[in-house]
């Protein structure tokens, strides 16, 4: 039994890992491609002011960004589903969650994301974090939008670093008259999209 640290200190270990990792690989599914920092607080204050409960987390990479949501959560009562396609990653993800003592408010699933979205019950989330593979969004969003509850939050990273490769999900929401969105200069940009709570 190994012993617990402090989040905070596992999340600065991840930050530093994952930031020498990235400057050193050049093979993509190598990289751990965290969230800023600011993003991490971004989520973390997202999850307290909307007192999320239900959480899911699609793309765990290493478990930095699961830990902004984590200890946020704890704060809410809330659970953290995370789901992670990567082997090596999981397994990675999963010894943080250990050493950060969250097992409890962290669900770890190694499984692909779309399996995990289509056996979620309607309207059972309050708050998805999206840090996938963006070229599946699209095929993703009525899924998504199924499985959000009414005054439920979607957030994903990456809207203004990839900004071509999302615009077709970004399309998509904005279309869709039950939600409202807005893009949040944050770390690498968060797209926020809000489901109409029932009258």
């Amino acid at each position: 039994m190994h012993e617990t640290r402090p989040v905070s200190a596992v999340k600065a270990e991840l930050e530093a890992f994952g930031a020498a990792n990235d400057r050193a690989v050049s093979d993509g599914r190598e990289r751990m491609l965290n969230i800023t920092p600011d993003t991490g607080e971004f989520l973390g204050v997202l999850v307290r002011a909307t007192g999320a409960r239900r959480i899911l987390e699609v793309g765990t990479s290493n478990g930095y960004s699961t830990l902004w949501l984590a200890e946020a959560a704890m704060a809410t009562g809330g659970q953290v589903t995370t789901v992670e396609w990567a082997t090596d990653k999981w397994v990675k993800a999963g010894e943080n969650f250990a050493a950060a003592g969250v097992d409890g408010v962290v669900e770890s699933l190694h499984a692909d994301a779309e399996k995990v979205l289509e056996r979620q019950e309607e309207a059972s989330l309050d708050l998805i974090f999206l840090d996938a593979d963006r070229g599946r969004y699209p095929d993703w969003w009525p899924m998504l939008r199924r499985v959000l509850c009414p005054g439920g939050l979607l957030v994903m990273d990456n809207a203004t670093s990839h900004a071509e490769e999302v615009a077709p999900f970004l399309d998509l929401v904005e279309d869709d008259p039950a939600f409202s969105t807005s893009l949040v200069p944050v770390g690498k940009g968060e797209f926020l999209a809000t489901r109409a709570a029932s009258p």
